[in-house]
């Protein structure tokens, strides 16, 4: 009878602490929501954003805490930027302000609340307003690895004590971070962008990414807590469309690089045969173009060894791109036989390149292709010349 008793008593005890600590959630005075914000039409904002939401019915504040702001007023800017040193900071803002900027540029919000316990929807909010505070709202931004939406998923998983486990989010197998950045930049009809990236960014972009590395993006952030599970109950429990979605239209034009490229590789062609007609413009053209690729190749020497951006490094456009090619502008017209000899060097490096183009370990921009037909065919005639 006793030990009948004692299980009634410690049977009642559960249940009511069940009742105590589902009472609490649903008394929790915060809610805390995934802010994903859809694709606008400007470079920076091509890939989207996140952002969370705090609603604290006991302060009545309705913030949005954002970790992907940045002061463009700063005097060294763009010195920042380009060396990779740019840092950006944690800033709050109301959820009115904040949506009427993303209403005004006709891009969708959609939210989704996190199914959280109390406790640890007042931990998040202690973690944000810690982190919004001066001394600690400044980082070093890393767009593959540490930004406004890695932020995000990693507070969440330092509060909740555990790894997101999610489904697989990737298209498709051997995914890379340049293939979702390209995702991004086709749908946007962003070519000439597109091009930009493939020529500045090396073979580090070409990693295969993991579920994980993926949420760097913010639609794939919201797959992923679309599709989690915390101690085996969804982590959202509620998704709001706070601003409809607009259909981006998509720049729609034939002067793509591709094309550009491929006109000026057949002209260029067709001149270097009729050279006797088209002699003074194949000087000119020669020292503009020889000039030009060796200043891009130096450029991005400098983006490799020079700033801190990792994805910069191990660049195989520096294959059609030679820095070498800068001074020997300044050469063409000289009968030297070591400009000869560079010349027919180059024509066979460039041949080898042509033919190794889908193999490298870096994908490079198609339409890079006519540009390294252009050194190809100049090369020839340029070695060809000096035999005369």
């Amino acid at each position: 009878m006793k030990k009948q008793l004692l299980f009634y008593l410690f049977f009642i005890s559960l249940l009511s602490s069940a009742q105590t600590d589902s009472i609490s959630n649903n008394e929790c005075k915060i809610q805390i929501s995934l802010l994903t914000c859809t694709p606008g039409e400007e470079l920076y904002s091509t890939f989207g954003h996140s952002a969370f939401r705090v609603v604290d019915s006991v302060t009545h504040t309705d913030l949005v805490f954002n970790y992907g702001t940045f002061d463009f007023y700063d005097p060294d800017f763009y010195k920042k930027f380009i060396r990779g040193k740019l840092v950006y900071f944690v800033a709050t803002d109301s959820l009115p302000s904040f949506l009427l900027e993303y209403e005004y540029y006709k891009r969708g919000v959609t939210e989704q609340v996190l199914n959280l316990s109390c406790s640890e929807r007042q931990r998040m909010l202690v973690a944000l307003n810690e982190n919004a505070k001066e001394e600690n709202k400044y980082y070093r931004y890393d767009f593959n690895y540490d930004n406004c939406t890695t932020r995000l998923r990693d507070m969440l998983e330092k509060i909740t004590r555990q790894k997101l486990q999610t489904r697989n989010i990737l298209p498709h197998t051997g995914t890379t971070f340049r293939n979702l950045i390209h995702e991004y930049l086709n749908k946007g009809g962003q070519h000439w962008s597109k091009l930009g990236i493939d020529i500045l960014l090396g073979s580090p972009l070409d990693k295969k990414v993991t579920n994980s590395e993926a949420m760097f993006l913010p639609d794939y952030l919201m797959m992923a807590f679309d599709s989690a599970t915390f101690n085996g109950k969804p982590l959202v429990s509620e998704k709001n469309s706070l601003i409809n979605a607009f259909e981006n239209k998509k720049s729609n034009t034939l002067f793509t690089p591709f094309i550009l490229f491929s006109i000026l590789f057949l002209v260029i062609c067709v001149v270097s045969f009729l050279k006797k007609e088209w002699v003074n413009f194949l000087n000119f053209f020669d020292f503009i173009f020889f000039f030009l690729l060796g200043l891009l190749g130096s450029w991005l020497v400098f983006m490799w060894l020079g700033t801190d951006h990792a994805m910069c490094k191990n660049n195989f456009n520096l294959l059609w791109a030679l820095p070498s090619h800068l001074p020997i502008a300044f050469f063409l017209f000289s009968k030297k036989a070591w400009v000869k000899k560079y010349f027919s060097i180059l024509f066979y490096v460039t041949g080898v390149l042509i033919a190794a183009w889908f193999f490298l370990p870096q994908q490079l921009n198609i339409a890079l292709l006519p540009v390294a037909g252009i050194v190809l065919v100049r090369s020839y005639f340029k070695k060809q010349e000096m035999k005369l």
